[in-house]
C-alpha cells in the first residue's frame, strides 16, 4: 500500500430519523488505545445517550487492524455499517462513534444500518483529511561542500530532510517518497561521484503525511 487517507482532525454531524437523533463523530487514531480514548471522550460528552456504537480502522502488518461495537443495538446494525464506510472511503488511522438518542420509534435492522452508516459518512465529510504516503528513511553522510546541492536534489525529488547534524561531516536523515527513491538515488550518486548510495542507506520505512484535504 503506497498511500492511504487519514483524518487530520475531528468532525461531527447530526441527523434525525423518525425521532431518533444520531450524532456521528470521527477523528484520528494512531493506535487502538487512542481510538478507545476517543470513544470514551464522546461518551463523556453525551452521557445520557441511548447508545454509543463505534468502529476503528488502523493499518497493520500484515493485515489491517479493525474493531467495532454495536453497543446494545441489534447485532451488525451499527458498528459494522460504520466500519464498511471507513473501508469504502479507504481511510485508516480513524475512529468513528455513532451516538443515538432513541426517539420512541423502532427503525428495524435496515433502518439502523442506514442511519449509522449515514452518521459515520457525514462525520467523515466534516473532518479535515490528509494523505499519508509510504516513505523510505535514509541516513546519509556528506562533505559540507555538497550540502547545498544535496538539499536541492532532495527537494526537487519531493523528499524531505527530517533531521540534520553538523559534525566532521554532515549527517542527514531524509524521508523519501517510495516512488521517488530510484530517481533520487541516481541523482545523488551522480552528484557525489558514487560516494552516496541512497538505496543502501535506508534504515526504516514510515507512512508520512504528504497532502491535506479540506472538509467536503
Amino acid at each position: 500500500m503506497e498511500s492511504y487517507r487519514v483524518p487530520t482532525g475531528s468532525g461531527e454531524a447530526e441527523l434525525v430519523v423518525k425521532g431518533s437523533r444520531f450524532i456521528g463523530t470521527a477523528g484520528p487514531a494512531s493506535d487502538a488505545e487512542g481510538a478507545l480514548r476517543f470513544i470514551e471522550d464522546v461518551r463523556r460528552r453525551y452521557p445520557d445517550a441511548t447508545h454509543h456504537a463505534w468502529a476503528y480502522r488502523l493499518p497493520g502488518t500484515p493485515q489491517e487492524i479493525i474493531a467495532s461495537s454495536d453497543d446494545g443495538e441489534p447485532g451488525g446494525t451499527a458498528g459494522r455499517p460504520m466500519l464498511a464506510v471507513l473501508a469504502g472511503d479507504g481511510i485508516y488511522e480513524v475512529v468513528v462513534v455513532g451516538t443515538r438518542y432513541f426517539g420512541g420509534v423502532k427503525l428495524g435492522t435496515g433502518g439502523l444500518v442506514r442511519a449509522y452508516g449515514a452518521a459515520a459518512r457525514a462525520a467523515l465529510e466534516s473532518a479535515p483529511m490528509g494523505i499519508k504516503g509510504l516513505h523510505r528513511i535514509a541516513s546519509l553522510r556528506a562533505d559540507y561542500a555538497l550540502l547545498g546541492p544535496l538539499r536541492y536534489e532532495i527537494e526537487q525529488h519531493g523528499a524531505e530532510v527530517i533531521d540534520i547534524a553538523y559534525t566532521e561531516d554532515v549527517h542527514l536523515e531524509v524521508a523519501v517518497p517510495e516512488a521517488a527513491l530510484a530517481a533520487l538515488a541516481a541523482a545523488l550518486s551522480d552528484l557525489s561521484n558514487g560516494a552516496i548510495a541512497l538505496e543502501d542507506q535506508v534504515v526504516a520505512t514510515r507512512y508520512l503525511l504528504c497532502s491535506t484535504e479540506l472538509p467536503r
